[in-house]
């Protein structure tokens, strides 16, 4: 009986050892399998969010200072350009707000503006082919404060106020969007305020309105150009380009407005800005040296920064 419980005793011992080792064979194998992603389980990213903010800062003070300049002067800028894409089956809404405002003082100019913009655009669309969305458009434009023309003898003319002008536009059309980051939207029925809350800009019958009033109604054709680009890895470019023809009123004259904004990061808080703007406006005037109105002109803003940035989502 010794010797036979002594056989299974040995009989079970070797049959666990193969137990276990085939289970260690199968985990090797399994193991060295390799593992395929179901693409069915990948869930599409409805939107797409992201931005540039940027705050540059200049100071300088002089005493007896042999070279010459003013005594002190003090410079703020900031500009912000945020986005929001969404899309969803044949569903596609684009959003892009744009905000700026600068501030200069020297001892001998006093306090200036060097930029001010509010520049709102929301898109919706729905695909009806590859790429070709129909829909509609609104766009809302103006400034945070007061502008002025400044003349020879230092006196100062105002040009404009916080919404005065302001652009409020609505718009149905075709928009073609082959990717993120470029779209053309064209319509040819657009309607359009210009909104002068000023009461001394609207007498005078500034941005075309009629003198006195606060506001005028415009019909007429429009388009617009998008495009963000990400040229690497610390560059970004966006640039847009508006165009509005009045059907009600001289026609033949096209509304331009232009912007372009190319960011590079220098280090990871600190970047570089350069930004063109171009205007241009057949009832927007100009303003002579002696303060007087003259006819219309393009309006070239160009603005070069150094200073804080922060990037964020894709961009």
């Amino acid at each position: 009986m010794k010797r036979i419980g002594l056989g299974l005793c040995v009989l079970m011992l070797f049959s666990g050892l193969r137990s276990q080792d085939k289970t260690v064979q199968d985990l090797k194998s399994d193991a060295s399998q390799t593992i395929k992603k179901n693409p069915n389980d990948t869930i599409p990213m409805i939107w797409k969010i992201g931005g540039l903010f940027n705050l540059n800062f200049n100071q300088a003070a002089l005493s007896n200072w042999s070279a010459g300049g003013d005594n002190s002067s003090l410079s703020l800028a900031t500009f912000m350009d945020v986005f929001a894409f969404y899309k969803n089956g044949r569903n596609a809404w684009d959003n892009t707000l744009d905000l700026a405002y600068g501030y200069v003082h020297t001892t001998s100019l006093g306090s200036r503006k060097s930029d001010d913009r509010i520049d709102l655009l929301s898109k919706y669309g729905y695909e009806v082919a590859k790429s070709w969305y129909v829909g509609g458009l609104f766009n809302f434009r103006s400034q945070f404060a007061k502008g002025y023309a400044y003349q020879a003898d230092g006196s100062k003319v105002l040009t404009s106020d916080a919404f005065a002008p302001a652009y409020l536009l609505l718009s149905a059309g075709m928009n073609y969007k082959p990717n993120d980051e470029f779209s053309v939207f064209l319509s040819p029925a657009t309607a359009r305020w210009v909104i002068v809350n000023n009461d001394s800009l609207a007498s005078v019958a500034a941005f075309g309105v009629d003198s006195g009033k606060n506001s005028r109604f415009e019909f007429g054709a429009f388009a617009t150009i998008s495009y963000i680009k990400k040229i690497s890895a610390s560059a970004a470019y966006t640039g847009r380009l508006d165009l509005f023809s009045n059907y009600l009123h001289n026609p033949q004259n096209i509304s331009i407005n232009m912007t372009n904004v190319l960011a590079v990061k220098v280090t990871k808080i600190i970047s570089m800005s350069f930004t063109v703007n171009v205007i241009y406006d057949n009832d927007i005037k100009s303003v002579k040296s002696d303060g007087t109105a003259g006819g219309p002109k393009p309006q070239i803003q160009e603005l070069m920064a150094i200073g804080l940035a922060f990037k964020f989502g894709h961009i």
